[in-house]
């Protein structure tokens, strides 16, 4: 036995290789352990015998002994050698009474959630370009000055700022958000109430685990962010859409009926067709939900970008009754990558909500939240916001206008009054997909307006056309490809309008 394990050790072992003898000798007894070549309780040679017949150390068999020895491949009996373990899995018995056991699932088969999960998703491979909605110019944020307020603080970071993050996230943030929203949004909350989150996915889905059970209902607007429609579903939620008019969300006599547990809306600008709710609706929503104990999650979707028109208060500042959970990020007004949103909970949810968000997500970035205090306290955030809201004004101008060149009034333009993207309609077309697979095939990004429908017989077509990114000499251009595409699709040719020479 001693001289075949020798015998094939040198076969296999390769001296002029860079992976030391120690190493190479451990994965071959291993290998034959593991495969059956050395069966259980079989005797291994002396490291004196094996060093010799391998011309080896007698102290790297030693070494390679005790390693296979520590990881429970052999055994020692003292006085008597080193044998080989018995290392064979535990016999997996029948059920109970013979039963046979159920059929084993393919590994690589997803849950019936994770399924779900994947048919729902709307992400784009492509998230920069043109139309490419909901993504703002980051080459026009103000780098120096944040590597400038970073380097401050990495100068002498303090210990704190380089662990965990607290329940709510880094105080001074908290602070800062809080006086910020009272002044922008007309927000009543206190540092205590916000809650620092990786943006609008983890919060929702936050608010969904600490206060829905599989099954609840709730009601989403329809049309609604298809992102929101996902987590709620793997969350196993039961979806009520609820149709939105010119006035936002409105539900009927039949939905009114079923109260849900929670409502999902965008007041300040309904995604993706971007009205703003009135404030009677909003007041009815909130009366609704008094009554009938109902918690309203408010994501305050771009309220930051308003052109021509006044924004109203947040649903937030109107809620008197603590029934409202504010819900905002910076991927917008800042950049997508920063991952950083935040909430603002009713008080008496607030360290319920910072507590369950250290338990379930183990947050950090307290140094990227440091830096954003400082961004917001010194007035950054303010002058940078009111910059882009005019660049992003003049990019929807150029934008319409191309509109109106090439199709004049015939397709509708919606949601434009806010926001980073617009809304074209194609009220004779259905497929918005075809539209949006040959304008890819030309580079060109749009989103088609049915995905965005929870059933097919609700949907309406047309095309979610984002601005934000596109740089204002490149929207024309650009909108000329996507209406050739539109015009073959729809095979409807609309002459272009010219200016008088």
């Amino acid at each position: 036995m001693d001289s075949i394990l020798s015998d094939w050790l040198l076969e296999h072992l390769d001296t002029a290789a860079e992976e030391p003898a120690y190493r190479q000798l451990f994965r071959l007894l291993q290998q034959a352990i593991l495969s059956g070549r050395l069966a259980a309780g079989a005797k291994l040679p002396s490291s004196r015998t094996l060093g010799a017949d391998l011309s080896i150390a007698r102290n790297t068999v030693i070494q390679v002994y005790e390693q296979l020895l520590a990881e429970g491949y052999v055994e020692t009996q003292s006085g008597s050698g080193t044998y080989v373990a018995d290392t064979s899995p535990d016999r997996v018995d029948e059920g109970p009474g013979g039963a046979p056991r159920r059929a084993v699932r393919d590994r690589h088969q997803l849950s019936a959630r994770g399924k779900r999960t994947i048919e729902l998703s709307g992400v784009s491979k492509q998230q920069w370009g043109a139309f490419m909605p909901g993504v703002p110019d980051v080459t026009e944020f103000p780098f120096k000055i944040w590597n400038r307020l970073q380097t401050r603080i990495w100068r002498d970071p303090k210990p704190e700022l380089l662990t965990y993050a607290p329940g709510g996230g880094y105080r001074p943030l908290r602070r800062a958000l809080a006086d910020y929203l009272r002044v922008a949004r007309s927000a009543n909350c206190q540092p205590e109430q916000i809650v620092i989150t990786t943006g609008i996915h983890q919060s929702v889905d936050l608010a969904v685990r600490l206060l829905c059970d599989v099954g609840d209902q709730v009601w989403i607007e329809e049309p609604c962010y298809w992102g929101l429609r996902g987590i709620l579903l793997s969350s196993g939620l039961k979806l009520t859409p609820i149709p939105v008019d010119a006035e936002g969300m409105n539900p009927d006599a039949k939905h009114l009926a079923s109260p849900p547990r929670l409502i999902i809306c965008t007041p300040s600008h309904q995604y993706p067709l971007g009205m703003v709710m009135s404030l009677a609706r909003r007041r009815m929503l909130l009366e609704y939900a008094r009554q009938h104990n109902c918690w309203i999650i408010e994501d305050d979707y771009d309220s930051e970008f308003r052109f021509g028109i006044r924004p109203l208060a947040s649903l937030q500042g109107l809620d008197n009754n603590g029934q409202v959970i504010y819900l905002s990020s910076f991927s917008k007004t800042l950049f997508p990558g920063m991952r950083v949103g935040y909430m603002a909970v009713p008080a008496p949810l607030a360290d319920l909500f910072a507590l369950g968000l250290a338990e379930l997500y183990r947050e950090g970035q307290l140094m990227q939240q440091a830096v954003l205090a400082e961004f917001i306290n010194e007035g950054y955030l303010t002058s940078h916001i009111r910059r882009m809201r005019g660049l992003y004004g003049e990019r929807r101008s150029l934008l319409i206008a191309a509109v109106e060149r090439r199709f004049d009034k015939v397709l509708p333009v919606m949601g434009d009054e806010a926001g980073l993207h617009l809304v074209l309609g194609l009220p004779q077309l259905r497929d918005d997909w075809a539209v949006c697979r040959k304008a890819m095939e030309r580079g060109i990004i749009a989103r088609p307006l049915s995905a965005y429908y929870s059933t097919a017989k609700a949907a309406q077509a047309g095309l979610l056309l984002g601005y934000g990114c596109v740089p204002s000499e490149k929207i024309g251009p650009a909108f000329e490809i996507l209406a050739d595409v539109v015009e073959e699709i729809s095979g409807a040719a609309h002459e272009p309008r010219r200016k008088a020479a």
